[in-house]
């Protein structure tokens, strides 16, 4: 095929994904192709494509079918945790072109120039999952404020519901010098915050990857890791996107209540309050192991916002185990709740557990915590009315706005000025407005950073 000139990204799921298009697209730029809107037409459309939820499939075959009609002669790629699991069935979606694996995504250049349109056929380029052994480091840069910073990826642990494993490999890191230099090559760029991503970053040891079944010695860890990154300077924030509750240490959480440039923002998966039910998902604490690290975070930093991650569903799940993951949170000093409800994925063992829990009660429990999530938003959000904390602002969708998050993760709201777009500034937190977030009624001042 003839080098085409355009190419546009989709991407589906988490911030991790997000780092690796944005990588994927500096590839292509290197390579003389020029990035467009995805509703401007491209030659090429690649979608990078998640699998944590039940609508993968059809939210990918959504998004190739908007693409063709952008372009019909376009060719689509489509790269991620979902064409690493499921490759032949989305290469049987009518438009696909391509679909690369794990290991070749990040070689997608390689396979352009072999694409062939050969209808309601896309060709496959996806190895088994144990192939995957290298670190590939990315960050994201361009289309936003803040800057999605890949320092670790895979997973070891065998969570009984999760297939990420069987989509990104094992677990495997980043080395802490390399980690450094990008945070420096981001912050020449002029991004004020970086969030560090991963599939499960508390387990990054420096430089670790899969060399024939073996692994590399660990000779730093994720303490030693945000230690070297506190003292980046021109980064004015680092948040830490999720990290496991056993490997969110003292030491860590010490750390950054003392830290130059951490954010008191920590987002621990919970997924259930029942032990009966952690033990069924094979997760690697009990809830009084949790409930020891939240009270541990408050006792140091009492303004840190802390996000939580919860299942509702989940098989064996009965109404008194739901009843009591509910007490547990609402007893909680959390922050808010991410609220998921169970769906059955193939080839993982709770696929196979007894105690199918109905879907319309799936979904009344994700329902019954959702609202509990807004509570407790809503009441950490009014504990610090009055106060001034740092903003990093940023466009708002609705004219005439800007929004913005504090240190501790208080979304607000404020009059647009163009001046103050991805700039920190003290501001006075004032009142709710209708949509549940924070109004400012004027900036202190605009500090030198």
């Amino acid at each position: 095929m003839a080098t085409p000139q355009s190419v546009a990204f989709y991407t589906l799921g988490c911030k991790l994904n997000y780092s690796e298009t944005s990588s994927i697209g500096r590839l292509f730029e290197d390579a003389g192709y020029r990035e467009v809107a995805f509703e401007e037409g491209a030659d090429i459309y690649v979608v990078n494509t998640c699998s944590v939820t039940d609508f993968a499939d059809r939210k990918c075959r959504k998004v190739v079918r908007q693409a063709l009609r952008h372009n019909p002669r376009a060719f689509v790629v489509v790269v991620g945790c979902y064409a690493q699991l499921k490759p032949e069935e989305i290469a049987g979606i009518p438009g696909v072109d391509l679909v690369l694996g794990a290991a070749e995504k990040f070689r997608i250049l390689d396979f352009i120039d072999n694409l062939g349109k050969a209808p309601g056929k896309g060709m496959v380029q996806a190895g088994e999952i144990r192939e995957v052994r290298d670190f590939v480091n990315a960050f994201s840069f361009g289309d936003r404020t803040r800057s999605f910073l890949k320092v670790q990826d895979g997973c070891d642990y065998k969570c009984t519901f999760c297939t990420i494993p069987l989509a990104r490999g094992r677990s495997r890191s980043d080395t802490v010098e390399n980690v450094v230099d990008n945070a420096r090559r981001i912050a020449d760029m002029g991004v004020k915050e970086i969030v560090l991503t991963g599939v499960n970053i508390g387990d990054f040891g420096n430089g670790t990857e899969v060399i024939e079944g073996t692994r590399t010695k660990k000779e730093a860890m994720f303490i030693d890791l945000i230690q070297a990154l506190d003292e980046v300077e021109g980064i004015s924030r680092f948040r830490i996107s999720s990290i496991e509750p056993n490997l969110c240490t003292d030491e860590v959480i010490s750390f950054v209540a003392q830290s130059k440039r951490f954010a008191p923002h920590f987002h621990m998966p919970l997924q259930s309050g029942s032990n009966k039910l952690l033990a069924l998902m094979r997760r690697r604490y009990l809830r009084e192991l949790y409930a020891e690290r939240v009270a541990q975070i408050k006792s140091l930093m009492p303004h840190c916002c802390i996000g939580v991650d919860t299942i509702v569903g989940f098989p064996g799940e009965t109404e008194e185990d739901f009843l009591d993951t509910y007490g547990f949170l609402r007893d909680l000093d959390v922050s808010y709740l991410h609220v998921f409800t169970y769906s059955e994925r193939l080839n993982t063992p709770a696929a196979e557990m007894a105690g199918i829990v109905p879907i319309e009660e799936r979904r009344r429990r994700n329902e019954m915590l959702t609202i509990l999530s807004e509570k407790k938003r809503r009441y950490f959000y009014e504990q610090h009315l009055g106060q001034t904390r740092s903003v990093l602002f940023e466009n708002h969708t609705e004219k005439g706005l800007m929004s913005g998050f504090t240190d501790n993760y208080i979304k607000i709201e404020t009059p647009y000025d163009p001046l103050m777009i991805n700039e920190l500034a003290p501001v006075e937190l004032i009142r709710l407005n209708a949509r549940g977030h924070v109004e400012t009624q004027c900036i202190v001042s605009l500090p030198k950073i």
